[in-house]
């Protein structure tokens, strides 16, 4: 029996997910960009992710029964991201260049940096390499990147595998997407009210709407399903603000975590402001700068770990307040990446935001994302936008049901002032 794979190209990490056609997953495998650690902020060497992707293509083949060959591949992941196509360093979505701005503003920001020619998507790159045609995957709906190449939607034939990077020639390379839009197909976001964290460096909400609704400073785009759409936006540092933690306090990020658990929510009056690369939604000001509050003489690193976790919440629910503002009501928090492995980061957010949260058996929605894509390609099930009803299969998810606190409304209020504090006091 065949299967298919996903490629998510993470900000350290290529990851890569073999699916089969009833939706088991067959095989798992990751690795690492080399040089990562020594990129300028804000670049990277195209060459370091060409090599994690061979190597987790190559470990995912180790895992994999003969029996089992892959009968296409699909890549999606960091955007917006602009690699150019003859050679030097790439310009990623951690760069300032239009980071306020939609993402085809910032794409064509990014542009504006490069003085090669030729851009791709880092996705399409990196297809490229393994073999396809040039070309911009681009989701359904999405505004065309002038100077990409031609428009060939997510789950539609880009070419075919060359016999290059370890890989049998022929093999079927479908177009694949940025890694939150993956996320929200392969977790369900298929009624209005139903929303996701798709989790990573930064984080974000994103909420499914009828099609048509618009919301000012929110994102939208297309669902998976014709007739629906999604609204919201990223929001700033949440995976990135922990990972801060573990550098300053030496510990690893599940230590800090169990941490976390023995403090009460509140963190016993810390709140963190988790803007180290600045305000995204719904603020919108890159000026804006991380901030520790209410530390006290006892203030240890398990207070600072639990006010990082709630920290990720209020800002979730701050997006979410203007949703709900415009009349987008959030039901149902699904939540993706790394933080969904955590049991008490997942209570929190359903606590703070009063919801219950799904978490999926597969926190790396974006890799089974592109193994849906890539599916659609060999025609196991629709692409996206080519039905009303929900086609594909899913991760099993298991339900975390809100445990509302006080001490969590006064700390959002809390994050809400002192948001606007610090706002006052930067330009804009």
């Amino acid at each position: 029996m065949t299967v298919v794979v996903g490629l998510h190209l993470g900000s350290d990490s290529a990851r890569a997910l073999a699916l089969g056609p009833d939706g088991e997953i067959a095989a798992r495998a990751y690795a690492p960009y080399p040089g990562a650690i020594g990129w300028p902020a804000g670049f990277a060497d195209p060459a370091g992710w060409l090599t994690g992707v061979a190597d987790a293509l190559a470990a995912l083949h180790s895992e994999l029964p003969a029996d089992r060959p892959c009968a296409a591949i699909s890549l999606g992941g960091q955007s917006p991201t602009t690699v150019p196509a003859n050679g030097g360093l790439a310009v990623t979505y951690r760069n300032p260049a239009g980071a306020t701005g939609t993402p085809a503003e910032q794409h064509a920001a990014q542009l504006a940096l490069l003085t090669e020619s030729d851009p791709l998507q880092v996705y399409d790159w990196l297809s490229v390499r393994l073999g396809a045609d040039a070309a911009q995957s681009r989701w359904p709906g999405d505004p065309e990147l002038s100077g990409y190449g031609p428009v060939v939607c997510t789950g539609e034939l880009l070419g075919h595998t060359d016999g290059s990077h370890g890989l049998p020639a022929g093999i079927p390379l479908v177009a694949g997407a940025q890694d939150a839009y993956l996320a929200f197909w392969a977790g369900a976001l298929d009624s209005p009210g139903r929303g996701m964290d798709p989790g990573g460096r930064t984080g974000g909400m994103a909420v499914v709407v009828p099609s048509g609704e618009r919301l000012p400073g929110m994102y939208a785009l297309r669902s998976a399903l014709s007739g629906l759409d999604i609204l919201g936006g990223p929001v700033s540092g949440h995976g990135l603000m922990l990972d801060w933690l573990r550098t300053v306090t030496g510990l690893g990020i599940p230590e800090l975590i169990d941490l976390a658990s023995s403090v009460p929510p509140g963190s016993d009056g810390v709140l963190v402001l988790p803007y180290l690369e600045g305000a995204r939604a719904p603020r919108w000001n890159r000026a804006l700068r991380a901030e520790i509050v209410g530390l006290g003489s006892d203030t240890g690193r398990p207070q600072l770990a639990r006010a990082v976790l709630e920290a990720t919440a209020y800002g979730l629910a701050h997006v979410a307040s203007g949703l709900a503002a415009g009349g987008v009501q959030l039901t149902t928090l699904v939540t993706a990446g790394n933080p969904a492995r955590s049991p008490l980061w997942n209570l929190i957010k359903a606590s703070v935001l009063e919801v219950p949260v799904e978490v999926p058996a597969e926190t790396d929605l974006a890799a089974f994302g592109a193994a849906l894509s890539a599916g659609a390609g060999v025609g196991w099930w629709p692409g996206p936008g080519a039905c009303t009803t929900q086609s594909w299969p899913r991760p099993a998810v298991t339900i975390v049901d809100p445990e509302p606190q006080e001490a969590y409304r006064e700390g959002y209020a809390r994050f809400l002032e002192l948001g606007a504090a610090s706002e006052a006091r930067e330009p804009v």
